[in-house]
């Protein structure tokens, strides 16, 4: 279960995220309220089951796929059911990915870009024990499957195979981290990964409160809204910019509209 963590000062904020070992993954909310959502459980909301997550994810490839080369300026075709997803997911398509980073710092990145300083609310640097989840999730499929042999190891070099092939093939009731082999420049410069559940009738918040995952170490950090300031000055220092985690002119505008929030306060 997700353990809650006030933050409250910057010395405990760095504290506690430098404390967790480096098999941990990270994502920050603008909002401390919201769970552990993909973009695909809120469009879908309320209505979400198996059949409509299945529909709007098979539509949306439909629509998207022959189109991608109407738009694309990189020449680079996705080669897996996953690339296709991640690449949808990096141009806003609702999909069943959540991102993750590897860096926490990122992830707090991420929380202020998209937070109202003129709110009250608190945000929050979700932390997931990466290897135990993954460890808990090969145990579960290799309990149901007893002709699957593959470890945290072999799975790596083969990751939109065993996606594609096992996890996504028999839907099985398991959180999965993962990243298509073929990355695009944004995912890599992020130190990206993605979680889903196996299971799309199940959500991702519903996977990780299952049994498999009893006492995986999970932790969603609330930070107190008013170190909204120190913490972006923190994160320029540290050079975790939207011009170093994009890239492009996308990114120095994003890295202007930032500057903009924070002396408006």
């Amino acid at each position: 279960m997700m353990k809650e963590v006030k933050i409250n000062s910057i010395e405990e904020l760095i504290e506690q995220l430098n404390s967790l070992p480096n098999h941990f993954l990270y994502r920050g909310h603008a909002n401390a309220e919201w769970d552990l959502q993909s973009s695909l459980e809120r469009i879908i909301g309320i209505k979400w089951s198996t059949e409509k997550a299945k529909k709007f994810e098979e539509l949306s490839l439909l629509q998207f796929k022959p189109k991608f080369h109407l738009y694309d300026h990189e020449n680079v075709i996705p080669d897996s059911k996953l690339a296709w997803l991640s690449i949808m997911q990096h141009y806003g398509v609702p999909t069943r990915l959540l991102d993750f980073t590897e860096s926490p710092y990122v992830a707090l990145y991420f929380a202020l870009e998209a937070y109202d300083p003129h709110s009250s609310n608190d945000f929050a640097v979700f932390a997931l024990d990466y290897t135990e989840i993954m460890n808990r999730s090969i145990e579960h499929i290799s309990l149901k499957d007893e002709a699957f042999k593959e470890t945290r190891a072999t799975i790596y070099e083969k990751q939109d195979e065993i996606f594609e092939e096992v996890v996504d093939r028999f839907s099985y009731d398991i959180a999965w981290v993962t990243e298509p082999r073929q990355l695009n420049t944004r995912l890599d410069r992020q130190a990206g990964s993605f979680l889903l559940s196996g299971n799309r009738g199940l959500k991702i918040q519903e996977v990780l409160n299952s049994p498999p995952y009893e006492n995986v170490s999970m932790y969603k950090y609330r930070v107190h809204n008013g170190l909204y300031e120190q913490i972006f000055a923190l994160l320029r220092k540290m050079n975790i910019t939207s011009k170093s985690l994009y890239g492009n002119l996308d990114g120095l505008a994003r890295s202007i509209k930032m500057q903009m929030q924070v002396y408006s306060v």
